[in-house]
């Protein structure tokens, strides 16, 4: 009888213990790779940090120690290291308690490990705490990219706060767009362009306030004078067609020329058009079967996928400059 309790007992013991481990793997596998968010622990919130420095021996050891010191805990972390290139990559993803670990010091930490590895980056965000990224949308007549990311941005899936709308086309009133905007207090700013006068400065007192741009389909070049005179990141999203199908109606084009594969492309701006590194990809087959309707729209889908997403890694800080003219995205 004795021997039977002692048994049950240890059962009971070793099926808690399974249960609790069971729960923190829960935890973990669902919150690796996902957005950021606060719902984690009633006192544990969730933050993430980037490191990009020289490679050298301790580096993952000293960035751990720095979040378990102040009683944080890691659910994910990435590592690249480029095989016959000397420079590092992380990004981590861990719980914390802002008790324990204020903002403010969190901050003075990574800082300090920055600067005894001499990093080129080092970014740390908490998602409840720290304020959401300051964006301007530019776009032209085409408005799929612009439609998406404002419903996007009204559900909550995108963690931006959106300051205006620019762009070189007007509209009227009674748009689905226009009351959109006039519903939620998003300014539209209708800036006419010439051949001779894009009206540059004018869109950077606009945009000065952001922390970057998005042009959503905006079909004007970006000089490199507004580029110097912004200062920081820009990004674009066209379609994958180019450079094969240049100038107007490139979804024509290749669909004329009866191509099999279309796709879209989310980069970074520079003064080298559509050249800038690249953040995100699509592609989609098509067939006969399609018309140029069809063919259009699937097209367009791509775009407004691609941009989204696109815009979300940034956020999430996935998104690393790799050499000149690369990304890395964890």
């Amino acid at each position: 009888m004795m021997m039977m309790m002692m048994m049950r007992r240890i059962s009971e013991r070793a099926a808690t213990g399974f249960s609790k481990n069971l729960i923190l793997r829960s935890s973990a596998s669902r919150f690796h790779g996902e957005s950021l968010d606060s719902s984690v622990s009633p006192v544990l919130i969730p933050g993430v940090h980037v490191f990009h420095c020289q490679d050298a021996v301790g580096i993952v050891a000293k960035l751990s120690d720095c979040i378990a010191a102040k009683g944080g805990n890691i659910l994910g972390y990435d590592v690249f290291v480029p095989e016959n290139n000397n420079v590092f990559y992380s990004r981590s993803e861990f719980i914390f308690d802002p008790v324990k670990w204020p903002r403010q010091q969190m901050s003075e930490d990574f800082q300090a490990i920055a600067q005894r590895y001499g990093a080129m980056n080092s970014v740390v965000r908490v998602p409840s705490i720290d304020p959401k990224y300051k964006i301007a949308l530019l776009l032209s007549k085409q408005d799929h990219c612009l439609v998406e990311m404002l419903h996007r941005w009204q559900d909550g899936k995108l963690p931006v706060d959106i300051t205006c709308v620019i762009s070189n086309h007007g509209r009227a009133s009674n748009t689905h767009v226009m009351r959109f905007l006039e519903r939620h207090g998003i300014p539209y700013h209708y800036v006419a362009t010439t051949k001779d006068n894009k009206r540059e400065d004018e869109i950077l007192e606009l945009v000065k306030d952001t922390d970057f741009l998005v042009l959503a389909r905006y079909m004007q070049i970006l000089s490199g004078k507004f580029l110097k005179g912004y200062g920081k990141d820009v990004i674009n999203i066209h379609h994958g067609l180019l450079p094969s199908f240049k100038g107007g109606y490139p979804a024509k084009q290749a669909f004329d020329a009866g191509v099999k594969l279309i796709g879209a492309t989310s980069h970074f701006v520079t003064e080298e058009l559509d050249a800038g590194p690249i953040i995100e990809q699509m592609v989609e087959s098509v067939s006969h079967r399609d018309n140029l309707r069809s063919f259009v729209q699937k097209s367009e889908d791509l775009e407004k996928k691609c941009l989204t997403k696109a815009i979300k890694s940034y956020c999430e800080l996935r998104v690393l400059p790799y050499g000149t003219n690369k990304t890395v995205v964890f």
